[in-house]
């Protein structure tokens, strides 16, 4: 007897690989993935310019760092006894002006350096739901805690979302014509937004990715929102605020990404990288005793060995392990 809904998520005909440059934008889900994928030195760039939830703020990221969208004193104001901007993070915020640019064009600048020519773009929506400034009608990524008296909040359309999302996407195919795009949607419930207007925000996004979908090639979707719905579908893999996955939940999520969007080649590759970042986390009780001592030696001919068969650098890994002997 069957007592769960399994979503089948066919194998990708794309394939991403540690030879390709992705980029990674939207909610704080879009994080959890990149994080993994960053530990398994994947090339990704992940929320350069910070978590963003809505196509709009996705827009405007992608616009700020291929240039099509200024960033100048305008887009800067000082409030909170800070200097921030309502298209960053709070990390980018500083008690000197400067200093919110210096962060930005350090951003700009490795992704025009390190990944404009892209592979893959993996977007994450969590909601259709916008803050517009009552005062421009700019749209913001970051409230920062400004009176909410000053902004103005409405849901995008579908047809905003296919319009904005389309544009960004003909951007970046504008030098790099194959790029591989993969939409999903945060399964992190919106609930400041209530109940029905979540449901009604991801509905929203739904039928946008489908609209995009039929519009452009080469866009896939991942069902991450589904799997934590309705395969999980329970409250103990979810976190305390009974909102956020739990962390067997997001490691759940991850297992079916990467059986989806990896070869058995990378899956093998990704299981001694991360064999090697427990060992490195391994601190035995001796460490002057032989067994360590072998122990470290099968790490460094294991690092070896992927550097030779592979793109990837084990540099830092290797010295690490030598300092131990």
């Amino acid at each position: 007897m069957q007592f769960k809904t399994t979503i089948n998520i066919p194998h990708s005909v794309y394939e991403i690989s540690h030879a390709e440059r992705g980029m990674l934008i939207g909610s704080c889900f879009t994080d959890n993935i990149g994080k993994r994928l960053h530990e398994r030195k994947f090339h990704v760039l992940v929320n350069p310019l910070g978590t963003v939830y809505n196509p709009a703020s996705i827009s405007n990221t992608i616009d700020l760092l291929v240039g099509t969208k200024t960033f100048d004193d305008q887009q800067v104001f000082f409030s909170n006894d800070v200097w921030q901007s309502y298209y960053l993070h709070t990390s980018f915020s500083s008690v000197n002006k400067s200093e919110v640019f210096e962060k930005f064009c350090s951003k700009k600048t490795e992704y025009q350096e390190k990944f404009e020519k892209l592979d893959y773009l993996f977007l994450t929506l969590g909601t259709a739901w916008i803050y517009e400034l009552r005062s421009s009608g700019e749209i913001v990524s970051n409230c920062h805690k400004t009176p909410a008296s000053q902004f103005k909040r409405r849901k995008l359309s579908v047809t905003e979302c296919v319009s904005l999302l389309s544009k960004s996407i003909d951007v970046l195919r504008a030098k790099n014509p194959f790029l591989q795009v993969i939409f999903t949607v945060s399964p992190i419930r919106h609930w400041k937004d209530g109940a029905h207007e979540n449901q009604l925000s991801k509905s929203t996004l739904f039928l946008a990715i489908d609209e995009l979908q039929r519009m452009k090639g080469n866009i896939m979707y991942f069902p991450a929102y589904e799997l934590l719905m309705d395969e999980l579908r329970d409250y103990r893999f979810y976190d305390e605020d009974m909102l956020h996955p739990s962390k067997v939940a997001v490691e759940f999520i991850w297992e079916k990404f990467s059986e989806t969007f990896f070869s058995q080649s990378t899956l093998i590759l990704n299981k001694q990288i991360n064999s090697i970042q427990k060992a490195i986390e391994h601190r035995p009780f001796n460490m002057e005793s032989d067994s360590y001592k072998l122990f470290v030696k099968n790490q460094i001919e294991t690092c070896t060995a992927i550097e030779k068969n592979s793109c990837i650098s084990m540099k830092e890994e290797i010295q690490l392990f030598k300092n131990r002997l």
